[in-house]
């Protein structure tokens, strides 16, 4: 699904200005990531899965009971989640073949009155899914800010696993190599619990990196922790699983730089999360932490659909293995990391990935820019791993950095304030002018690639089929 906070579709029926009304179909929390219109006969190649289609049923003024079968089977094939369905123009009510159909394939079908534009109903969704972000920001952040305090203290893992406990309204424990309780906080669950989550954490020393089950109404799950070295596992049980998200994510970044190496370097660690919490700059505190001068940054995304829930946490854990640092943010589907030294990161299981040139501390935001452009690549060219490194010498260098940077800006100035027209037109000129490929890379319609750099073309008064111009903006935008 697309990295959205979803907005459960009893939410848009409730709305008081909406006037939406369910018809046919399943009755439940079924969650809306996207708001999408179109009118097509077959709206498969237009959908990502997880929208609320809408339609006021142009494509079907006299639709037989097979042609809104066939619609109805092609968006459930879609993934859609719901049909919004227009009263008017076209259709005075909603087909009763149209009903039925939903009603056959499980797809929910919900009546959109004639008063009710299309843009309402998008409007609403994007106001509460920006609401409900806003609610998930405020509490992952108050769980960072309480977790990273906890992990400042004189016993730092008992009070992690305390807070943890609190957050999640449950149990958490960690085991140590040989299976025993090393600390535990929260209420203690019955001795059949224990047991259960006992035996998920045994089940990682045989590999995995994860397991999670059920037992006694409770939702338990296990961690590894520690590496093969020192291997150590997180064990949570919580009232509801999806009380386990981002929560359990930062307390296992926390606990694997707490338990990872029994040194002092341990304390300069958790010396350097706090002062990060506090505001202190990246360059003011990244020597505490490894002592590195220079820092990979990697950026990520998952290949095919994600998994969400305790999925995507618990990567993370086989992540710092794989990249070799504890230093991971993981969002859904999306990743970025900081790897200590110039090293040459290697492909992970699932994952696309660009790095950017090690960069020192105080360019840690340039390096980020460098690796989500690789990133971009990467997705394009469908490679596991594009790193992204400063051409030596070469025409460029022949011409002052001063001059070229203000030749650069003068040629590129019709396009200040266009981000958007400056971004694409760098990919489709990396891409070699491929419509699709460019628009795989920056997750946009092909269509809107060529809007895009017809555009710039005009505003640039620039013939983008000339050789020579294509080449003289590249080093343009190389040069900004």
């Amino acid at each position: 699904m697309p990295p959205t906070v979803p907005v459960p579709l009893a939410v848009l029926l409730d709305h008081p200005g909406l006037g939406l009304r369910q018809v046919a179909g399943p009755r439940g929390e079924a969650p809306v990531y996207l708001v999408h219109t179109s009118e097509m006969e077959d709206p498969v190649p237009y959908l990502l899965g997880g929208e609320l289609l809408l339609s006021a049923g142009v494509h079907g003024p006299e639709a037989t009971d097979a042609y809104w079968d066939r619609y109805v089977a092609r968006t459930v094939e879609a993934g859609a989640t719901a049909l919004g369905f227009g009263i008017a123009p076209v259709h005075e009510e909603v087909p009763r073949a149209l009903a039925e159909a939903c009603d056959r394939h499980g797809l929910p079908l919900v009546e959109v009155p004639r008063e009710t534009t299309f843009t309402a109903v998008a409007s609403a969704v994007w106001d509460a899914m920006a609401e409900r972000r806003h609610q998930e920001l405020r509490r992952l952040t108050e769980v960072q800010q309480s977790l990273a305090a906890a992990a400042a203290r004189p016993h730092p893992v008992p009070a992690v696993l305390r807070q943890l406990a609190r957050h999640l309204g449950g149990w958490a424990v960690l085991y140590g190599p040989d299976g025993a309780e090393l600390a535990a906080a929260g209420a203690r669950p019955s001795p059949e619990v224990r047991t259960a989550l006992a035996s998920l954490a045994a089940r990682l020393r045989a590999g995995p990196v994860s397991a999670s089950g059920t037992a006694d109404g409770a939702s338990l799950s296990a961690y590894g922790l520690g590496g093969p070295e020192r291997p150590l596992a997180l064990g949570v049980c919580a009232p509801r699983r999806d009380a386990t998200e981002g929560t359990v994510g930062v307390a296992m970044v926390l606990l694997a730089l707490l338990t990872g190496r029994a040194t002092a370097d341990a304390g300069a660690e958790r010396t350097a999360l706090v002062r990060l919490m506090l505001g202190a700059e990246p360059a003011d505190v990244a020597g505490l932490l490894t002592g590195a001068d220079l820092w990979t940054v990697v950026r990520g995304r998952r290949r095919g659909r994600g998994g969400g829930g305790d999925d995507g946490l618990l990567a993370v854990a086989a992540l710092a293995a794989g990249l070799g640092t504890p230093l991971i943010d993981l969002d859904g589907d999306d990743l970025c990391a900081l790897v200590p030294g110039a090293v040459e990161v290697r492909a992970q299981p699932g994952w696309t990935l660009g790095t950017g040139a090690p960069v020192p501390a105080d360019g840690l935001a340039h390096g980020g820019t460098d690796a989500a452009r690789a990133l971009r690549r990467a997705v394009a060219e469908r490679l596991p791993v594009v790193r992204h490194a400063p051409e030596p010498g070469g025409v460029a260098s022949l011409v002052d950095p001063a001059e070229a940077q203000a030749l650069g800006r003068t040629r590129l100035a019709p396009l200040d304030g266009a981000p958007a027209l400056r971004e694409t037109l760098r990919m489709w000129l990396s891409l070699h002018g491929s419509w699709d490929r460019t628009a795989v890379a920056l997750d946009i319609h092909r269509n809107t690639v060529r809007q895009r750099i017809a555009r710039a073309a005009a505003l640039l008064e620039a013939d983008l089929s000339d050789a020579d111009v294509r080449m003289e903006l590249w080093f343009a935008l190389k040069w900004q």
